[in-house]
């Protein structure tokens, strides 16, 4: 009787253990988004996720009916190519900049003004610049020489061989299979 008591005590020990643990393990994570290697230096990640907004600009295209611009809602995940004042969806593109960088967009009843984010590029070390020969009339036409001229005898050799190992190719496709043999005959 004493060891069944001692039972519910030992797993509620084993169960605050394992609470203590991911306790620790939770406060070692949050550490780990400040100091992520793939940010800049000085850069924290609440800076690098950029401003929330609700949609953001992602493209303009021309096209023949006009230009569309490419509107991204990170809610959903979802981006559309949307006309101005093109009706249908959860916001409507009211205004355009000239310059096709810029829109002014109502979304839940509030009007946004939306930029085309620019391209960052950034370089990864020395540029490596590889240069391929162009190869000219005189090296091409070097390239494909025809092969010697043969003997015409050994020509001749070569064609006889090759014919002979055809017709035998040919000779064992029509070769008569034996009879079938019956069950119980020898």
């Amino acid at each position: 009787m004493p060891q069944l008591s001692r039972l519910p005590i030992r797993r509620a020990r084993g169960y605050l253990g394992y609470a203590l643990l991911a306790a620790c393990a939770g406060a070692a994570r949050a550490d780990l988004a400040p100091s992520s290697p793939f940010l800049p230096a000085g850069a924290s990640a609440s800076a690098a996720a950029g401003p929330a907004t609700p949609v953001e600009l992602r493209g303009v295209m021309s096209a023949p009916e006009g230009t569309a611009y490419c509107i991204y809602e990170p809610a959903r995940k979802r981006s559309t190519w949307v006309a101005v004042n093109e009706p249908g969806h959860d916001f409507t593109v009211r205004s355009a900049d000239a310059s096709g960088d810029g829109v002014e967009v109502d979304f839940q009843g509030r009007r946004l003004h939306l930029v085309l984010r620019a391209p960052k590029v950034s370089s990864s070390g020395a540029a490596v610049t590889v240069f391929v020969p162009v190869p000219t009339p005189q090296a091409a036409s070097a390239a494909v020489a025809p092969p010697p001229p043969e003997d015409s005898t050994v020509q001749a050799a070569r064609q006889q061989a090759i014919a002979r190992r055809l017709q035998h190719q040919m000779d064992m496709k029509n070769v008569p299979s034996a009879p079938p043999r019956e069950p119980g005959g020898r």
